[in-house]
Formats: structure tokens, C-alpha cells, sequence
């Protein structure tokens, strides 16, 4: 057990380092998601000066939203950026194989190395769009240590189900063979469920329910709510962070049995 441990902390670790190396890249994407910020920030400063108060928050609380969010999105690959693309790329050219004969898990493996991507993509990408916002806009971030540590324990297990949805995206490849058509498909349907663009809290009705309720509203949604101690849909921080940790266990679940149907059915193409 210990060996193992030490396996996939090293794997993680070599995720963090792999992407450190990309200085260009990291500085690139500060720079887009802040000017991605500003530009949602002015909209959202427009939309609640003519509908203050809506989805339950005041202006300050939305553009923490706002800001916050674009040090999430990176570190939970929502529109992109994550292992799944590199993971069915192997399993086209087969090289999958020499995944499988590893002295460790596959999945387990992958969630490693895509933790440690995570936690580089938060500090690498996250950190500065949030000062920047801060020192530009009046943000409602609470001051209460506890909120800032339920927050951490709501972005972990945001970032389990990331990757409990995307490693799902990656075994499909067994069977389409080619991911892209799938994996625009996802990032559509992660920029509108997550809360990307607008809080789920702003739909209305069954439909808003219903959004409220799907894993990608684990991703985003939720670690918000739970910082700007919202009810994130599920009552209180424990309910939110029990919804996530449902869907986590849910979704990695279904990874081990799609994984053990997926690996009875290798195909190297070509040979």
C-alpha cells in the first residue's frame, strides 16, 4: 500500500513539473482568463444593475463568482486542456497497451497525473486573475478562514469529478476510436451545466433544478456557492459537499466498469 502511494505521488508530481515546464503557456492563459474576466465582469456589472439580486446574489458576490471561476477553469480542464485528449490519442495508435502493463492502476494512474496537472493549473493560472479582480472590482470574498477551507475541500472533490467525466470521455475512444467529435460535444455542455457564463442559480423553474443537479454543476457551481456560502442547491456546505462526493463516487464507479469492459476489448489499430 505504501509503495503504491509513493507510485502515485511521484506520478503526480511529474504531472505538476510536466506542466510547470510550459512558462509560455502559463502566462498566455493568466493573461486570457483575465481579460476574460474583465470582459464577463462588465457584463455581469450591467446585467445587475438593471436585475440587482439576481440568481440570490448582489453585485459583489457575482463578480467574485466571476473572478474566482477563472482560477477554477484551468485546474478543472472545463473547456479543455485535461489528460483525455493525450489518453485517446494512445488508445488509437495502441500504445494504450503499455499503459495497461504498468504495475499500477490505469485509472488511478491517470487521476495522479491529472491531480498534479490540476494543482499547477490552480496556482499557475488561478492565483493571478484573482488578485488582479480583486484589486479592480469590489468582490465579496468572505474573510472567515473555515469558508476558505470548506472552499479547498469543495474544489478537491470538483476536481475528482472532472476527471471522473473526462476519464469516461477517454475510454470511449475504445470504442469510437476518435475523441473529437465527443470531446466538443462535452465543452459545450460543460461551459453552459457548469456555470461558466452564468450561475445556475439564474434558471429558472424545473430547468434550473434540473441543471442544478448534474455533475457539472459539482465542477463549478458548487465550490462557488460553497465560498460565497450559498446553498449551492443542496441545503448548507455539508449537503453541497456531500452532493459532490456523491457524484465522484458515482462517476469513478462508472469508470472502473466501463475501464473493465474497455480493457476486454483492446484494439491496436494497425497491427
Amino acid at each position: 500500500m505504501g509503495q503504491r502511494a509513493g507510485l502515485y505521488g511521484a506520478v503526480a508530481a511529474g504531472g505538476f513539473r510536466r506542466y510547470a515546464t510550459y512558462g509560455t503557456a502559463t502566462v498566455a492563459g493568466v493573461f486570457t482568463n483575465t481579460v476574460f474576466g474583465f470582459i464577463l465582469a462588465y457584463t455581469f456589472i450591467a446585467l445587475w444593475d438593471e436585475r440587482p439580486g439576481l440568481g440570490g446574489y448582489d453585485q459583489s458576490q457575482a463578480l467574485a463568482f466571476i473572478w474566482v471561476s477563472q482560477a477554477l477553469l484551468a485546474a478543472g480542464a472545463l473547456i479543455g486542456g485535461g489528460f483525455q485528449e493525450e489518453f485517446q490519442e494512445r488508445v488509437r495508435t495502441g500504445d494504450i497497451a503499455v499503459d495497461l502493463y504498468r504495475p499500477a492502476d490505469l485509472q488511478m494512474w491517470w487521476l495522479a497525473s491529472d491531480l498534479g496537472r490540476a494543482g499547477f493549473q490552480l496556482l499557475g493560472r488561478g492565483v493571478v486573475p484573482v488578485v488582479v479582480g480583486g484589486l479592480a472590482f469590489d468582490l465579496a470574498l468572505p474573510a472567515d478562514p473555515l469558508r476558505w477551507l470548506l472552499f479547498l475541500v469543495a474544489v478537491a472533490l470538483a476536481l475528482l469529478v472532472s476527471f471522473a467525466l473526462r476519464y469516461l470521455l477517454g475510454l470511449a475512444a475504445f470504442w469510437l476510436m476518435d475523441g473529437a467529435g465527443i470531446n466538443l460535444m462535452a465543452t459545450v455542455v460543460s461551459i453552459f451545466c457548469s456555470g461558466m457564463l452564468l450561475p445556475l442559480t439564474v434558471f429558472p423553474g424545473g430547468f434550473g433544478e434540473f441543471v442544478r443537479a448534474l455533475p457539472w454543476a459539482a465542477m463549478l457551481q458548487v465550490p462557488l456557492d460553497v465560498l460565497l456560502g450559498k446553498g449551492a442547491g443542496a441545503g448548507s456546505a455539508a449537503g453541497a459537499l456531500a452532493f459532490q462526493a456523491a457524484w465522484a463516487v458515482a462517476l469513478l464507479g462508472l469508470g472502473r466498469l466501463v475501464q473493465s469492459a474497455a480493457t476486454r476489448k483492446v484494439v491496436v489499430q494497425g497491427g
